[in-house]
C-alpha cells in the first residue's frame, strides 16, 4: 500500500498511516516531504512492532513499514496513579511562562515548576510542550534543561511539538525530549488520569 502524504502537515501523515495499519495493512509506504514526518512515522511503526526504513530522494522521503505488528502496540509503562479515567499525570506546557503579567516573573515561575516536578517522588507520566513552550527544551537555560532531563531520567515521557519547533526556527536546536506531533500529544493527554496545564 502506498500513501502520498506530501504537503500534509502534522499530524495528518501519521493519521493516514494509522488508518491503513488499523485496517490490517502490513506492508505500507508513506511519502512525505519533511524530516519531522519521517520521525513521527518511524515512531508509529516502532510502537506497533513493525520494521521500518526510510530514504530521501530529491526532497521526498519515503517511509516503509512492514511486519505483523498491525494495530497491536507494544506494552507501555504502568503508572501507579491509574484509575477509571486513565493512568498517570500529563503536564501540558503551551508557553514559556506561567500566568499573565510580568514575563520575567512568569518565566522564573515555570522554571521553578519544572525543577519542583523533577524533584518530586511522583513525576508525571508525560510532559508535553507545544507552541511557545517548545522554547524551553530547545533553549539555552541550563537549569531548565537539567530539570527536563531529570524528569526523563525518572521515567517521564517528554514530547515536543515538531510543527511548533519548525515555526520558531528551533527544529535543529532541541536538546531534550522527542520531536512529536499533535496526534501523539493529544493521545497522551487522553491516556492520562489527570492533565495539568502550566
Amino acid at each position: 500500500m502506498f500513501v502520498d502524504a506530501r504537503g500534509k502537515t502534522c499530524p495528518i501523515p501519521v493519521l493516514l498511516a494509522k488508518k491503513e495499519l488499523d485496517g490490517g495493512c502490513n506492508d505500507l509506504t508513506v511519502a512525505v516531504d519533511n524530516q519531522t514526518a519521517v520521525e513521527n512515522l518511524t515512531r508509529l511503526a516502532t510502537s506497533r512492532g513493525l520494521q521500518v526504513s526510510s530514504e530521501e530522494k530529491d526532497g521526498v522521503f519515503t517511509v516503509h513499514m512492514t511486519g505483523e505488528g498491525g494495530s497491536q502496540a507494544v506494552s507501555e509503562p504502568v503508572y501507579a496513579a491509574c484509575g477509571p479515567a486513565g493512568c498517570g499525570t500529563a503536564v501540558f506546557i503551551g508557553k514559556d511562562h506561567v500566568g499573565d503579567g510580568a514575563q520575567e516573573l512568569g518565566y522564573n515561575l515555570l522554571k521553578m515548576a519544572l525543577y519542583t516536578l523533577g524533584q518530586s517522588d511522583d513525576v508525571p507520566a508525560y510532559v508535553l510542550f507545544m507552541n511557545g513552550g517548545v522554547r524551553l527544551p530547545a533553549g539555552d537555560d541550563q537549569p531548565v534543561l537539567d530539570s527536563i532531563r531529570t524528569l526523563v531520567d525518572k521515567g517521564a515521557e517528554v514530547l515536543v511539538c515538531g510543527t511548533c519547533l519548525s515555526y520558531y526556527g528551533l527544529t535543529d536546536k532541541l536538546k531534550v525530549g522527542t520531536v512529536s506531533n499533535m496526534y501523539d500529544i493529544l493521545s497522551r493527554m487522553q491516556k492520562a488520569a489527570k492533565v495539568i496545564s502550566l
